[in-house]
């Protein structure tokens, strides 16, 4: 059955991930390489060994029947969970965070699979909750169900990769039929919660100065009553909807809880993140505040890819990567490499293979007969999408830096083998779209 099942494969997505694991794979060869020739990087054949097993995984995964996950799903899930919490007392601590699990060389980053388990908890409560269910009840459990490992993740501290439930949060409730107004909810939170959240060290690096307006909500003691009155206002202007069902009363309530939560969910990132990665959101804005620091990255990265030009230097012909002026390089900043040694013509290849395996999650997502699996598909879109605007947004120098991996060509075994476990799903679910 399993090797009948091989011929009806998506042989596109597969040649694509294929296609883009080989292009990481040289260019982590090529950010080993100094401005001599010399090698002094093994990363290149680690990257090798993950991309053909993790390729095996997608094929074993894809041949699999994904509906045998809804019921383990919410077990997954747990385990995952109970996982991220060993992680934070137990883990190593990398690059500032700790957020790494393992024996002696040998680790993994359990955030990058616990998107995938929340993706499936997540598209079970979804599916099992359509009928008997309000929206809100529903829209309230699933943030619950994403806010549990999105706190874990947060407390490493990881912002890059918690940022990324977000939108698996909200593609998959707006699929899912959930009201708009519920998830512009959520995205006005988590625009308002980071602009307070930056806002002292914004004053304080690009304003260079303290102005009386947004002063107040920049002291936490002052954040802090605000927060207060403006919940007493949603809470007045509940009872007042209840009481005349007037809808401003409604709206009131809205915008009010809408930025209580956000003043209180600020007071707990400034305590939560670090400095580092608050300033790296500064830089983002004006990289200048701090050329020789947090701003480094983003002036070196803008450089390479200019100096590409339309067909690049050529092959092991980089100069911002050999010469090490690019820090992170096989990793968040493989797609500077990229450019400027493949030039814009490189650039634009890239582009084009991701969209056309976008818009393959797209068909899956639309043509499948199991509401299950189209928000599986859903999920994993929503995953592979962001992380590739941002990466490359971040790269361009039109993103603020987060850390987040450019999926199948970015140095990592637990992302690549994480991106190759959701491309086998993905494969599954295409291969049974039609079937009850």
């Amino acid at each position: 059955m399993k090797a009948n099942r091989i011929l009806e494969i998506d042989l596109t997505m597969v040649l694509i991930v294929t296609v883009l694991v080989f292009f990481g794979i040289l260019f982590i060869y090529s950010s080993g390489v100094t401005t001599s020739g010399v090698l002094v990087s093994s990363e290149y054949r680690k990257q090798i060994m993950w991309g053909v097993f993790g390729l095996a995984i997608a094929l074993f995964v894809g041949i699999s029947d994904y509906r045998r996950m809804f019921d383990l799903s919410g077990y997954i899930y747990g385990s995952m969970l109970l996982i991220l919490v060993y992680t934070r007392i137990f883990g190593k601590v990398v690059n500032g965070a700790q957020s790494w699990v393992g024996i002696g060389t040998f680790g993994i980053q359990p955030s990058e699979f616990a998107k995938l388990s929340t993706i499936l908890y997540l598209a079970h409560y979804l599916a099992s909750s359509v009928l008997n269910q309000d929206p809100l009840k529903r829209f309230l459990i699933s943030c619950g169900i994403v806010f549990l490992p999105v706190v874990l993740i947060l407390s490493q501290p990881d912002l890059g990769t918690s940022l990324v439930f977000f939108p698996i949060l909200m593609m998959m409730t707006y699929i899912a039929g959930l009201p708009f107004s519920y998830i512009a909810f959520l995205f006005l939170f988590i625009a308002i919660t980071g602009f307070l959240t930056i806002l002292p060290l914004w004053q304080q690096f690009i304003m260079r100065g303290s102005y009386p307006s947004l002063a107040a909500f920049a002291g936490p003691r002052s954040v802090l009553i605000f927060a207060v009155a403006f919940l007493g206002i949603a809470i007045v202007a509940v009872f007042g909807y209840r009481r005349y069902q007037k809808r401003y009363f409604h709206w009131i309530g809205y915008f009010s809880s809408v930025i209580a939560i956000s003043m209180f969910s600020s007071l707990a990132a400034r305590v939560v993140l670090k400095d580092y990665q608050i300033m790296r959101l500064i830089v983002f804005l004006d990289p200048n505040v701090d050329p020789r620091g947090s701003g480094w990255n983003i002036i070196q990265s803008i450089t390479a890819i200019g100096s590409g030009g339309l067909w690049g230097k050529g092959f092991l012909q980089g100069t911002q990567s050999h010469y090490r002026f690019l820090p992170q390089q096989s990793t968040d900043f493989i797609f500077s490499i990229f450019s400027e040694e493949w030039g814009f013509l490189g650039g634009v290849t890239v582009f084009t293979l991701y969209a056309i395996l976008s818009l393959r999650m797209v068909r899956i997502m639309k043509t499948t007969s199991d509401p299950f699996g189209a928000y599986i598909a859903t999920g994993l879109s929503a995953i592979f999408v962001f992380h590739f605007l941002v990466n490359v947004g971040m790269a361009m120098g039109v993103m603020p830096i987060t850390g987040i991996p450019l999926i199948f060509m970015s140095y990592g075994g637990s992302s690549l083998l994480s991106a190759m476990t959701g491309i086998g799903i993905l494969l599954s679910i295409y291969m049974r779209r039609f079937e009850h």
